[in-house]
């Protein structure tokens, strides 16, 4: 059976106020390196006062970047747990935080993953017959979906969000995409990297809910732990999805997610029982496909496969 996808989640998100100006968008490292900001935003760590740190600057395009300084290392390489140091600092104050740091850039342990015997490779560079949307450049970009429904499955996805230090911080037209399966339960692809989810915590005006940010279960959970990478970085979703059992038209058992966001589990077995954001007005089903979530914004996928249990 096939199942139609709403035409609200498919068209871009509104707009408001400031947001409704365009600002510059980069798709590609290379040429993000003209804006001055974007080489020195980024994760930093090392020891300090004979203390392990890790760093994270978000550039805010007026020269300044909100940092947060994490007690142990950073967020799945060390950090404690314990509350996060928030400041707003310009150009000299980025200089004096990251002293004797070193500037790192993370990979995730699942990046390049090959697909497993018996999987379905959804897309790794070119058109399959289990996907369709916009290709370019190599990419499959936000707005795609999977063509074959499944059930239970494992999913590994890389995703690529983009530079766009114009907007604030948390501005929901900042990358924003989605990972919405079934039409009724979406992983939030967006670019919050440089927040901390205590939102009273951050030094720069909030746009949305900390429930919409990267890796949330859209509008109904926050992840365990932050590990968005910065803008223009590969990151990874490994998604472990059971399906909701049904004894005809009567839902018997919830479904069940796992996330895996760049190789540290975020989503751990939750259950669900409804589906998340809009989709929780959707009447859920025993199978169906999945929505690579266009919201306007150029969001990049690559190395897309999904094996059934």
């Amino acid at each position: 059976m096939k199942y139609v996808f709403s035409l609200l989640v498919l068209l871009p998100v509104l707009l408001t106020g400031a947001d409704k100006k365009e600002v510059p968008t980069w798709t590609d490292p290379k040429k993000a390196a003209v804006h001055p900001q974007f080489a020195k935003q980024g994760e930093y760590a090392g020891d300090r006062e004979g203390k392990q740190i890790g760093l994270q600057a978000a550039a805010v395009d007026n020269g300044q970047y909100h940092v947060l300084t994490y007690a142990g290392g950073l967020p799945g390489d060390g950090w404690d747990g314990e509350a996060i140091e928030a400041a707003l600092l310009d150009e000299a104050g980025l200089a004096d935080a990251v002293a004797g740091l070193q500037k790192v850039n993370r990979k995730s342990p699942t990046l390049g993953k090959k697909a497993p015997e018996g999987a379905k490779v959804i897309f790794n560079g070119e058109k399959t017959e289990f996907v369709k949307g916009e290709i370019k450049d190599g990419f499959l970009w936000a707005g795609s979906q999977t063509t074959v429904p499944a059930k239970d499955f494992q999913l590994h996805l890389e995703f690529r969000l983009p530079y766009k230090p114009g907007r604030e911080l948390s501005s929901q037209d900042r990358g924003n995409s989605g990972i919405y399966i079934f039409n009724n339960y979406e992983t939030q692809v967006i670019d919050t990297f440089g927040l901390d989810f205590n939102a009273e915590n951050n030094k720069v005006p909030m746009k949305s809910e900390s429930t919409q940010w990267c890796a949330c279960f859209y509008k109904t959970k926050m992840p365990d732990v932050p590990m968005s990478f910065p803008p223009l970085a590969w990151q990874t979703y490994d998604i472990h999805f059971t399906a909701p059992r049904f004894e005809g038209e009567k839902k018997v058992k919830n479904a069940r997610i796992t996330v895996i966001h760049n190789g540290v589990i975020v989503q751990d077995d939750v259950e669900m029982e409804k589906g998340t954001g809009a989709g929780g007005k959707r009447p859920e089903k025993p199978e169906g496909t999945i929505l690579f979530q266009g919201h306007g914004n150029p969001v990049a996928f690559r190395n897309v496969w999904l094996l059934e249990k």
